[in-house]
């Protein structure tokens, strides 16, 4: 009987799981919380938030945990499956570039035409010239500059620990995932303080708003391969990975690469190209 059930093919189907339904309530509750708060509807709406963000986090641990245990301990992930899930990681990837695609857009339909005659508000708002008129934008050269070398030098320790586990040496993946980890952390502190320090607001200008939520969003995907990183150093920690079988972290470096490629653009297209002095208003 075990022998007419067990499985003649190698494709992975799943097993019944409560985490859909878990996360969907959890992510209702969150949302009703978030936009009762947002809304001020009542004065409980934050722990509703809160109790909605705990149940994400929970969905997300115990998801993730039983893919663990499906890859490195009842061998569901065949050849055949990793094909799959990478195939599915490249279209992720592919849909957060034309996420951030549309950044780029708005930022250069604005940059490239500051006094368009078919938007008769532009001459108005920018003054005919990009940067806005009577914008401070940051200087590329201080700490634009820096988180540049931060973000480019881990991908280069990220790739270290990639080889590193291709070859067998465990220290040297710990060793290259703990300075990935520290760099991602530097970088985003580096950012807040750059935040902290802006002459200009989110709310009451374009560039303000394309600025924080192109750089923004950039920044909050560095938060996410941060902690993708640190799953894989725990996971390291406890023995998971082979040379042969690591899609976990494969699929961390990928993102981590990819974060790397999109701040590149963001630094020469924001920072250099659209740097406009002291004050800016000069026209490039």
């Amino acid at each position: 009987m075990a022998t007419a059930h067990a499985k003649q093919h190698d494709y992975h189907l799943v097993d019944p799981s409560p985490w859909p339904l878990v996360g969907s309530i959890a992510a209702l509750v969150m949302a009703i919380g978030g936009i009762s708060w947002m809304h001020h509807l009542y004065t409980a709406a934050p722990i509703v938030f809160g109790v909605g963000v705990i149940g994400v986090l929970y969905t997300m641990a115990g998801w993730w945990s039983d893919v663990i245990r499906e890859a490195e301990h009842k061998g569901d992930h065949t050849r055949v499956v990793q094909i799959s899930h990478r195939y599915g990681m490249i279209l992720f990837i592919t849909s957060e570039v034309m996420f951030f695609v549309a950044w780029f857009w708005a930022y250069f339909n604005s940059a490239l035409f500051p006094a368009d005659p078919v938007h008769v508000t532009r001459e108005a708002l920018f003054g005919g010239v990009w940067p806005p008129k009577d914008i401070a934008t940051f200087d590329p050269w201080h700490l634009p500059l820096l988180n540049t070398l931060i973000l480019l030098t881990s991908g280069t320790t990220v790739t270290w620990a990639h080889h590193a586990l291709l070859e067998g040496d465990r220290r040297g993946l710990k060793y290259g995932l703990w300075l990935t980890v520290i760099l991602g952390a530097i970088f985003t502190c580096v950012q807040a303080y750059e935040y902290s320090h802006a002459a200009f607001t989110f709310s009451g200008n374009v560039y303000g708003g394309i600025f924080f939520m192109a750089t923004g969003f950039h920044g909050f995907h560095v938060l996410i391969g941060t902690v993708f990183l640190i799953v894989c150093l725990i996971r390291a920690y406890a023995g998971h990975f082979t040379p042969k079988h690591h899609l976990g972290f494969e699929f961390a470096a990928w993102y981590w690469h990819f974060v790397d490629v999109v701040w590149l653009f963001l630094f020469v297209a924001i920072y250099v190209w659209g740097y406009g002095g002291p004050v800016a208003g000069a026209a490039h």
